[in-house]
């Protein structure tokens, strides 16, 4: 998949593609029906796969002070984007000039000239432009003006109703991992670079990674089963752990908040190598324990029930091959 920050000059065998357009986060299994729909529509008329998205998200632009709510930063939106055989991903840069563009000239500036786009698939409440206050019966209106189509996909439901990024946010920060990733159709994950911690889990027997969360919504507080994927350059290498996500009362003081994987079997140092982390299952909320030595054996109760769970869950929540849009 090629990557683009701009719509100036794209290359000739990336204009012409059948877009989905969207914010994406957390790719969900809405989104892929949206993405889905689009490569059937690319597939057919022979037009490369693409899609846009903005960075950064909108709601970051007009609240910037508001609690981080991502579910996929760019680096992990645009992996879970590239395993749906998408060609070509379009990023938008998003700020305040490019919100006031109207919505005329969003589609002649961006979409015709700068994609040469030959058709456009969006979502039904898809908005656009400046004020929102392009929709997709005038997204279709101006693309029949300008030579390109426009499908808009309907919602995607599940059992416990429709799939959405606020589904998926409720969830997670609810402690429910396994009900974000059917939400998601893959594992929800977080990533960072391994920071130098205090070293206190080593001294009990149960060495950690840390991790400082930054720009992303925040998970329960709590103990987690997780798979965590040490950076090896070309490949990922995957081992099951347990993580604790919270201010770590036992053993700190100062409040703040860090990812802390302890990983199964592990041997050697993985301080400054990149580390992807999924969240499994939820084990149990952050506690004070009186000493070093009641916090250490209930690790071992925890770290015995992850592994317990890990051997039984499979690699990837189980998914339809394409979500269906409600008629």
């Amino acid at each position: 998949m090629r990557l683009f920050r701009h719509t100036a000059d794209i290359p000739t065998d990336a204009r012409g593609a059948v877009v989905a357009i969207g914010n994406f986060d957390g790719v969900h299994r809405g989104h892929q029906a949206v993405i889905g729909a689009a490569c059937g529509l690319a597939q057919s008329m022979g037009a490369p796969l693409a899609v846009m998205t903005f960075e950064p998200h909108p709601r970051e632009v007009f609240a910037s002070n508001a609690e981080p709510f991502r579910l996929t930063p760019l680096r992990i939106k645009a992996r879970l984007i590239e395993a749906l055989d998408v060609d070509v991903l379009f990023v938008q840069h998003f700020d305040h000039a490019f919100a006031k563009l109207s919505p005329e000239d969003f589609v002649s500036r961006i979409l015709v000239e700068g994609l040469g786009v030959s058709h456009v698939v969006v979502g039904y409440d898809f908005e656009f432009g400046k004020g929102r206050a392009g929709d997709v019966a005038l997204l279709q209106k101006l693309g029949s003006e300008s030579g390109f189509a426009v499908t808009s996909v309907q919602p995607v439901a599940g059992e416990a109703g429709l799939y959405s990024s606020t589904a998926a946010r409720a969830a997670l920060a609810g402690g429910r991992p396994a009900e974000a990733a059917a939400i998601l159709g893959h594992w929800w994950e977080l990533e960072g670079r391994v920071e130098h911690g205090q070293a206190k889990g080593a001294k009990i027997g149960f060495p950690t990674a840390n991790l400082k969360l930054s720009g992303i919504l925040s998970p329960a507080p709590g103990v987690y089963a997780v798979r965590a994927g040490i950076d090896m350059g070309d490949a990922t290498h995957w081992q099951n752990g347990v993580a604790n996500f919270g201010t770590r009362p036992t053993v700190a003081n100062d409040g703040e908040m860090v990812f802390e994987v302890h990983l199964f079997d592990h041997q050697g140092d993985i301080y400054g190598k990149h580390l992807r982390v999924r969240l499994i299952d939820y084990l149990r909320p952050e506690m004070r324990f009186e000493n070093f030595e009641a916090l250490k054996n209930q690790i071992v109760k925890d770290a015995a029930r992850a592994r317990s769970i890990l051997d039984m869950m499979p690699e990837a929540p189980s998914r339809p091959a394409r979500p269906s849009p409600l008629r």
